[in-house]
């Protein structure tokens, strides 16, 4: 699926110029990497603001169309106001074609409802992960990586080094050296409420009569 990002190069630089920016609808953004130099550019708001609410713009090689010349370019960035919903900088970086490149790839998860684990164990499934880190050739770039947990049972895990990658994907070193996991199955935890109570306290003994008046 190609994804099409339409920008223009932006002249004007600075925090003044940016602002000015940003009250028009537009978002300031940086395109870097390859063998040209950085470039300026200026992007619409609304457009980049539902392309990154997309799973796919995260994890995809997209087409940059600036002022009609189209690139290949990873999302590497995103600035967000600290409480609007308003995207304050993009940045993206070039493709070269050929050149390995890292990128996290969201991760899928399947089956966790019926296995062993949980659908007889009465286990619990946890996503520990929700992105990997990867790499491969920009051709091999999946959209997601899906994790099968229809054999788990209770207190078992996934761990990285378990998951089948698609072909030219491959972990990156880090990742696959510390085998982090990535999805498990657990035993519930039973709360304080679901205890039983306590067994009732004896009760207390009667008080001695009182001696015998003269």
């Amino acid at each position: 699926m190609e994804i099409e990002v339409i920008a223009a190069k932006r002249e004007l630089q600075g925090t003044g110029a940016s602002r000015r920016l940003r009250h028009a609808g537009k978002v300031p953004g940086i395109v870097y990497g390859g063998e040209a130099g950085p470039i300026q550019i200026e992007l619409d708001h609304n457009a980049l603001y539902h392309a990154l609410r997309k799973e796919a713009f995260h994890a995809s090689v997209l087409t940059l169309n600036v002022d009609g010349a189209k690139e290949s370019v990873l999302l590497r960035d995103s600035q967000w106001h600290p409480y609007k919903q308003q995207v304050l900088h993009v940045d993206f970086q070039r493709v070269v074609k050929g050149q390995m490149i890292h990128v996290k790839v969201p991760l899928h998860f399947v089956n966790a409802e019926t296995c062993p684990g949980v659908k007889t164990g009465g286990g619990k499934p946890h996503h520990i992960l929700t992105e990997i880190e990867v790499q491969c050739l920009p051709r091999d770039l999946p959209e997601f990586i899906e994790v099968d947990m229809g054999n788990l049972e209770v207190d078992t895990a996934i761990h990285a080094n378990e998951l089948v990658l698609p072909k030219g994907v491959e972990l990156i070193a880090h990742i696959h050296a510390e085998d982090p996991t990535v999805a498990s199955v657990n035993t519930p935890k039973v709360s304080a409420a679901t205890e039983e109570p306590e067994a009732a306290a004896a009760p207390a003994e009667s008080a001695e009569p009182d001696a015998a008046k003269e």
